[in-house]
This record gives C-alpha cells, structure tokens and sequence, in this order.
C-alpha cells in the first residue's frame, strides 16, 4: 500500500504515516453512507454503524475539532506549532485588541459570568439594551434585537414570521441557520437559483399574491465568499411586494460604508426590511441580531421561541461585541486595509491558477474537487504552516470539495506572500498545481 508520509510536528509525541485507502475505501464511499438509516428498532443502530469518523482518525485525516493551543489572530499554535491562520472569521482581527479583551475582563468582573436566564425574564441589563441601540443605529434601522447566537437569530425570527399562510424563499446557497429556521417555521419553503434575481421573480410569480413572501438571502456567501446581488433582489421584491431580510453575518465590518453591511455596499439600506448580524465574526464576541422596524421586532420579542427560551448573551461577551463596534467606528480604515490584503490574498491564489471561483471578499475559496485530494491538501498545508478550513460534503455537493481560506486586517502584506509561497509548494508537491 502507498504510503503518504507526515513530517514529524513539534510536541507531538512520534512521527505517522498516512496510507492511501484502498480502491474500495474513498472518502467519496465513506460520505455517500454518513446517512445510513437504523437497522430494527434500536435507534442507536445507525451511531453504531457510522464508521467515516472512526476510519478517517485512524488514517490521520480526520480534519475537524482540530484544537488549538491558542489563537493570536493571524498567527495560531496547533500541537506545538505555530502557524499562519488563513481559516477564521476575525476579519478585523479584534478578539486581541486591548480594548476589546479589557472591556470584555471588566463586565465579567462587575456582572459575573453569566445572567442565568432569558431576556424576557432575568437576562436583560442596560447593557443588552444600549447594544441594541448603537447596533441599530450602525445599520441605519429603528431598532435591534440582541440573541445568544447568530444561528439562534436566524431560527427564531423566521420561525415566528413564516406562519401557515406565508412562504419563507430562500437562496439555495444561504446558511444552515435559515433552511433550520424554515424547518422549524409554520409556513412553506421554497428556493432559488443561487444570486439570480430573475430566477426569484419566477418563483414570487409561482407563488401569486395569497401567501405573503419573505426572501432571505447571505449578503456576504460563507463559502464562496460572493455577495448577493441586492440591487435585482430589491427590485423583484418590490415589484412582488416581499419582504426582504439579509443575513449580513459575513458582512459586517466587511463590506459597506466602515463595514456597515451589504445594503451600505449597494447603497440600499432602505431596500433591505430586515439586517441579520453576528458578533462572533468582526465583532469579536458572540451572538447575533436582528435589526428593523421596531414594531416587528417587539413581535418577533414575545414570539422568537429560540430567544425566549434561551439564557441570554453573557456580560463579557455583550461587552466585548460593545468594545469592537467602538473600535470599529473609531477606526473605519481597518475596513479599508482588510479590503486590501484580500485583495493581494484573492489574485495571488488566482495568479497562481487555484481556482478561487466569485470570490469577491476577504473569503477565498480553493477549489480542489476531489474530498481526498482536499483533506491532504489542508493536512500538508498545516505541515508547512498554514491553517486552513476544508470543506466537504455535505457542506458543498460532491466532488466539490474546497479549502475555505479568509484573511484578516491584522495580516501583513509579508503575512500574505508567506503563506501564498507555502501555498505554491504545497500544491504543486500535491499535484493540484502543475
């Protein structure tokens, strides 16, 4: 049997070899079976029976809950050595700035670690609220509402505005989060051809004027890294009379005027009814909002089961999502560099000859195809000092396999040609490159 051999990393206990799997063994084998259903009654058979995760451990390709043994920003240390970090969502490079981290220190100290309740009952301070409040005048709505997570935000506003007689119309390339939302919701889902306006108008045609419609679209796509085309989406949703929410995860502190967001980006703020956020992404912290008329908000408020059901965002957290939009404001140019070294990230991979398909932000992908090929791609990468995602099915369609790479504002430009060289290397020894 070939044999792919791993060179010995620091910390590590001994150097292992990584084998070829057997013609009757690929990834591609191992996927297509991740879903098997029980066998009888016991409705543990189908855990049992999962051997991909098991099978990839043993071979020394398993890719996922990798840990860290800390994360500087652009730089990270994984078992003992250090690397560039190419695969996290710190586009500002804020979860270090001092006063991001003393702010966050300080509201642990005066409210302790956690509220230990829902915002509609104990988990509310002033300081819940005063986010809400400079969150939504950052993206120029009437109001906010502040989550425990984006993902949370996601389900419980579309949950509670989806109801029997309304259809949620999704983009097939949107998040996790919002297809869950539509399971969880009352009403229909349907979907459309990825960024095509002129596919949607179809579907709002299809669907006719008895069931009123709210379209949900990624601003900024997670994976491809291509922004949505709001000015045709705008224009079919008000020609249809839907309502349009845009999940701006993977925009804010990206893209729009001082990182406020695709409707800033597109100058059409007034054209988007709902702005959907995270903090766990520039903002340094975690959870997620909801920003719009104030009115549906205070509906989605008393009906969002995910948000009244839930403990609340934590102090430290709420303070460090504060902290980084102060940082932000004072600082816009940060947008303005990160823009920058994407932009010398994105065309060096391309100049290269990856494919790093409608990449139009700090997430670049690269298109490897082959699940394999990808996962020793990431692992040889690492190798040489590199972190990156890898990306598989289901996550994208088989044989679509790719690295997700994103770069921060704290990179330097020589933080950037080193890890493009080590990129070169390392694909052209895998024979991804020629």
């Amino acid at each position: 049997m070939a044999q792919r051999t791993r060179r010995k990393q620091d910390g590590e206990p001994a150097a292992v070899s990584f084998p070829e799997l057997p013609p009757d063994m690929t990834i591609e084998a191992m996927l297509a079976h991740r879903y098997d259903g029980q066998d009888g009654r016991d409705i543990f058979s189908k855990a049992n029976e999962f051997a991909l995760a098991d099978q990839a451990r043993e071979r020394q390709i398993y890719p996922f809950f990798q840990p860290l043994d800390n994360n500087d920003g652009p730089q990270a240390q994984i078992y003992g050595k250090r690397v560039l970090m190419f695969g996290s969502n710190n586009y500002l490079g804020l979860t270090r700035h001092p006063y991001v981290v003393d702010s966050a220190a300080r509201a642990l100290l005066k409210y302790g670690t956690s509220m230990t309740g829902s915002r509609l009952l104990n988990g509310s301070t002033h300081m819940h609220e005063e986010l809400e409040r400079r969150i939504a005048r950052f993206v120029n709505k009437e109001a906010a509402l502040v989550f425990t997570t984006g993902y949370q935000t996601n389900l419980g506003v579309i949950s509670s505005l989806v109801g029997r007689r309304s259809v949620a119309v999704v983009d097939k390339s949107d998040h996790a989060s919002i297809y869950d939302g539509c399971r969880l919701a009352d009403g229909e889902m349907v979907r459309f051809n990825h960024n095509s306006a002129a596919h949607l108008d179809s579907v709002l045609i299809r669907i006719g004027e008895n069931k009123a419609c709210l379209v949900v679209i990624d601003g900024v796509f997670s994976m491809g890294g291509d922004i949505a085309d709001l000015p045709g989406i705008v224009d079919v949703c008000r020609k249809h009379g839907a309502r349009l929410l845009v999940d701006d995860a993977h925009a804010i502190g990206v893209i729009g005027e001082g990182g406020r967001g695709t409707g800033s980006h597109f100058g059409l703020e007034d054209g988007v009814d709902l702005v959907m956020g995270t903090f766990s992404k520039s903002l340094a912290s975690i959870g997620g909002f909801i920003a719009g008329p104030r009115k549906v908000l205070d509906w989605v408020k008393h009906f969002g089961r995910t948000l009244i059901f839930s403990a609340s965002l934590p102090p430290a957290s709420t303070a460090a999502a504060l902290a980084a939009l102060d940082v932000l404001e004072r600082e816009p140019e940060m947008v303005d560099r990160l823009h920058k070294l994407a932009a010398q990230w994105r065309q060096g991979l391309s100049d290269m000859g990856f494919d790093v398909g409608r990449s139009e932000t700090p997430i670049v992908p690269v298109n490897v195809g082959d699940e394999y090929s990808t996962v020793m791609f990431w692992k040889s990468l690492i190798e040489d000092g590199v972190y990156t995602n890898p990306v598989v099915y289901p996550a994208v369609p088989m044989g679509k396999a790719m690295l997700r790479t994103s770069c921060m504002a704290t990179h330097t430009p020589e933080q950037i040609e080193q890890a493009l060289e080590r990129f070169r290397t390392v694909g052209r020894r895998q024979g991804i490159l020629s």
